[in-house]
């Protein structure tokens, strides 16, 4: 069989990243350079040169008749759209930010307003590649000799491997979007109305393709219904001097290219580029629109860790730095009530992101059931720290509500959990069992110590 160049090239880089990774001395620590990150744990740069991966940054192939594709690890989701949306076709679930990797959002999970119907993206992996730390390239199936690395890839955080080349589902999309925006003033309402359209996947008549949901306050939510169209009366533009989730209060209906949806929380990370200035509007006729991109922002942000500006800044005013509070929880649908009121009184952020999710199956580093409705809770902001108040005791706090309202946390951003409570909440025994198999020499951290120890 002729393999197409593109396969070819891809077979000369798997070659090449093999020798880079063999070669690495014993001991040395083992990082990506990869040009983007979305992840917030933030660590002092490698004293070392990462290993070069940018040449898994590519579509190989797409089948229209299968509704497949071949992708390239380190693809970002805005190509892989690029890619894919000529032939009407995306991937399942296609994650809010447009420079998240394939081979990110699968070994560190990803969500979105697809996922009440189609889960997460490792859930339409058909099969994959993976790079071991030991320089070992294995083809991963549901159901090969490698099927337990299959279920339990997922969360891994790159502690078990990369994946280098991934096949995956994807769905025929129509050219645009309708939206409803529907408020509720209370969250227990809001929780029922979740639970009745993800059960009928409609509602008051009409079909329900995403869905996803806006808390302003506890009296102001608000769930945004998608829906695919074939046409649209006239088409809305948040790609500029206009903000997405401001017209969440503003208006009923609305109408977005389905490009133009997929994207519609990356100009300004949902709302997250107020902090930075870019939402006054002299500034934002200033912004090159080019730069009205989420991984801009997060650079900044980057910078900001690392050089300790805000900090230092506080300091000469003579006051103590707020404390970051950036993270996404899955909760029971029932509990959503619950944990909404808790938030609001003893954290306070707003607005926050709700997300319903239902996983098509069970995953083992991420122990969900796949019979219940959970509701992501995405916030992302700084709360001040009261006298005696420590860093990490608002984001602690939140650990602890979490795990005793029966939800998990996601693992981007920085985690306070003792290790004993660590391993009960991410399968620790499973984990073990595959860090024997596929890193017996211990060439990368643990789920733990990258994780929490930030190694």
């Amino acid at each position: 069989m002729t393999r197409s160049p593109a396969r070819t090239a891809h077979d000369r880089a798997v070659a090449d990243l093999r020798a880079q990774l063999v070669a690495r001395p014993a001991g040395v620590p083992i990082r990506l350079a990869k040009p983007t990150s979305n992840l917030f744990r933030f660590r002092e740069p490698p004293g070392r040169a990462g290993i070069d991966v940018s040449a898994f940054t590519g579509v190989l192939d797409v089948d229209t008749d299968a509704r497949t594709a071949d992708v390239g690890g380190m693809t970002t989701y805005e190509d892989l759209v690029d890619a894919t949306l000529p032939h009407g076709l995306i991937p399942y679930v296609v994650p809010q930010l447009k420079t998240i990797t394939l081979g990110g959002a699968v070994a560190g999970l990803g969500i979105e307003s697809t996922s009440f119907r189609n889960g997460m993206p490792h859930e339409s992996v058909l099969d994959m590649d993976v790079l071991t730390p030991d320089g070992e390239v294995i083809h991963v199936t549901p159901d090969n000799e490698h099927a337990d690395l299959y279920r339990g890839f997922p969360n891994s955080y790159g502690t078990l491997g990369y994946a280098l080349r991934l096949r995956i589902e994807l769905e025929q999309v129509k050219p645009f979007v309708r939206l409803r925006h529907v408020r509720f003033t209370d969250a227990a309402a809001c929780a029922a109305a979740i639970e009745e359209i993800c059960a009928n996947r409609t509602y008051r008549e009409e079909g329900v393709d995403f869905l996803d949901g806006v808390m302003f306050s506890r009296d102001e939510l608000y769930l945004t219904l998608g829906g695919y169209t074939d046409t649209a009366p006239q088409l809305s533009d948040y790609t500029g001097q206009r903000i997405f989730y401001r017209s969440i209060r503003d208006r009923m209906t609305d109408h977005l290219t389905i490009r133009d949806y997929l994207w519609r929380w990356d100009t300004d990370w949902f709302w997250c580029s107020k902090a930075l200035g870019v939402q006054n509007p002299v500034v934002r006729r200033l912004w090159p629109r080019r730069y009205l991109r989420s991984d801009v922002y997060r650079k900044i942000i980057a910078l900001d860790r690392r050089y300790q500006l805000y900090a230092r800044f506080a300091k000469l005013r003579k006051e103590t730095p707020p404390e970051p509070v950036i993270q996404d929880v899955e909760l029971p649908v029932s509990q959503l009530d619950a944990f909404l009121d808790f938030f609001t009184k003893e954290i306070g952020i707003s607005p926050v992101w709700l997300c319903p999710l239902k996983l098509r199956s069970s995953w083992s580093l991420y122990p969900m059931d796949p019979d219940q409705l959970y509701v992501n809770v995405g916030f992302w902001a700084t709360v001040p720290l009261g006298p005696g108040e420590a860093d990490g005791t608002h984001n602690r706090l939140i650990e602890s509500k979490v795990t005793e309202l029966g939800g998990h946390k996601s693992l981007y951003s920085t985690s306070y959990f003792d290790e004993d409570e660590f391993w009960s909440a991410y399968d620790g025994e499973t984990y073990r069992k595959l860090k024997e198999a596929y890193d017996p020499h211990g060439r990368l951290p643990d789920l733990y110590s990258k994780c929490v120890r930030n190694q």
